[in-house]
């Protein structure tokens, strides 16, 4: 593989993770304090969103192995398709429409819409990396270089969002020192601007529209510096596995179980951590006016240490850089019981390093999995994308079970949108979903990744084995 075709298909994922950051992030805070949605609507918004691209992923996976070889290979024609439309579905994912009674309908719609179309684009745009090449050390170093433009891409979306939204989230009544004898009308003071006032929302519109050109601009990037090959182990006699038989393969494969199960419950961490980590900072930590500073800081750190993380899995193997994960929770402790603004930033940039492992680690060992599931089963093809869209649908539905029981926490200790002061008790939920909860996910992730039976000698053994099946 050239340099040149590495970062074309690097670039081509980016655009996924923009808008993800930015929705990941400051979605939820939206959702409270600009459309002032009650925190009960917001889960359900957040958690069937998420629920409808989990169930996505496995039709997605179902039709794409189903689809025939193009000109242009079997899976880029479904990432050119959808892209015009998430798009669309996108910005007016941030829209506030004039109307109230029915916003809720309108975010959980277009939210909806647009987890099941990043799901299309994903689903074959993750299963790619097989069709790039057969050596196992090219297709990690294309992960790598995926890795480094998706968490550039979160960056980008994250600091894009955070600046040009910034302004819709400061108020002065909530910096200003609060006399001595405070009352609790100085707590209910308003600290966001009313709905009705346009400059609210349009910044997010704004942002909005500049993220949607980044897509195009990917899609364009992917298409021309990309070239998909055929399945190149598969026999010409070789028949497609049946979607149903291939997931039920796939669901007793013990590498593949272990793995997933070990990530879904990481990931859901990570995403507690990124939906809370701006409400932890504005109500919780009294970091109101440095939040998209630490946002910044954290993918920033995340960034640049994915090329550290790759040549330490390459020289120490991929188990033993999953301890990386685990750095993020005792400065996270930290910063929960000592919020402190330089500790906060140091608490920013060991959390980078930790997301840049667990967001590393999964998509190399993935196609790990599935060439061990190669050798075992050498007679049947297309089950790439059964791998793959199994493996997202599992850490989606995680992740929208878990963001949804945190805005319902919010909703249950009396979160109120747009007030300066929260009450105690959601300070203390904030706290916990920011600290407590992560911490106990991770390790248990950690925990049932000691099992996981794949190790560098195995890896190599079964690419000799698929060299000689070759």
């Amino acid at each position: 593989l050239s340099i040149c075709g590495k970062l074309c298909y690097a670039i081509g994922g980016a655009p996924n993770q923009v808008a993800g950051s930015a929705a990941a992030f400051f979605l939820q805070i939206y959702l409270l304090d600009i459309a002032h949605i009650t925190p009960f609507h917001a889960s359900l918004v957040l958690f069937i969103g998420k629920a409808s691209g989990a169930v996505t992923d496995p039709i997605a996976g179902f039709f794409i192995s189903k689809s025939r070889w193009t000109k242009i290979g079997r899976l880029m024609p479904w990432m050119l398709a959808c892209t015009p439309f998430t798009v669309v579905s996108y910005f007016f994912m941030w829209y506030l429409p004039p109307f109230v009674s029915g916003r809720v309908a309108w975010y959980l719609t277009f939210y909806c819409l647009f987890q099941a179309l990043t799901t299309l684009f994903q689903v074959p745009y993750s299963a790619l990396t097989m069709f790039l090449s057969t050596d196992q050390k090219e297709r990690d170093s294309a992960t790598a270089y995926r890795m480094t433009m998706e968490v550039l891409g979160t960056l980008i979306g994250a600091a894009l969002q955070g600046q040009i939204v910034a302004s819709a989230h400061v108020s002065h009544h909530c910096t200003m020192t609060p006399p001595v004898n405070t009352t609790d009308s100085w707590h209910d003071t308003p600290s966001f601007p009313d709905p009705s006032d346009p400059l609210s929302h349009q910044v997010y519109m704004i942002a909005a529209g500049v993220i949607g050109g980044v897509y195009l601009l990917g899609i364009v990037i992917l298409f021309l510096g990309v070239k998909e090959k055929d399945d190149p182990y598969a026999l010409n006699s070789d028949r497609a596995i049946p979607f149903c038989k291939g997931l039920g393969l796939t669901m007793k494969h013990g590498p593949y179980v272990k793995l997933t199960a070990s990530f879904l419950l990481i990931s859901t961490a990570v995403q507690l951590e990124q939906s809370n980590f701006v409400l932890f900072c504005t109500h919780a930590a009294g970091l109101r006016n440095h939040f998209q500073y630490l946002v910044v800081t954290i993918l920033v750190s995340a960034a640049v240490s994915i090329p550290f993380w790759q040549k330490f899995l390459q020289r120490f193997g991929k188990k033993c850089a999953a301890c990386g994960i685990s750095w993020m929770i005792p400065f996270a402790v930290m910063l929960v019981t000592i919020p402190n603004l330089i500790l906060a930033y140091f608490v920013a940039f060991v959390s980078g390093l930790s997301i840049a492992a667990s967001l590393l680690l999964p998509w190399s060992m993935l196609p790990d999995v599935v060439d061990n599931f190669r050798l075992q089963n050498p007679h049947g093809k297309g089950h790439e994308t059964i791998f793959y869209s199994s493996y997202v649908f599992f850490t989606k539905m995680s992740a929208g079970i878990g963001l949804g029981i945190s805005a319902a926490g919010l909703e249950f200790t009396g979160y109120k949108p747009g007030i300066c002061r929260q009450s105690d008790d959601v300070i203390l939920t904030l706290k916990i979903l920011i600290g407590a909860v992560p911490a106990i996910l991770i390790l248990v992730g950690l925990f049932i990744l000691l099992f996981y039976p794949i190790t560098e000698e195995s890896r190599k053994e079964t690419k000799l084995a698929l060299e000689v099946l070759r």
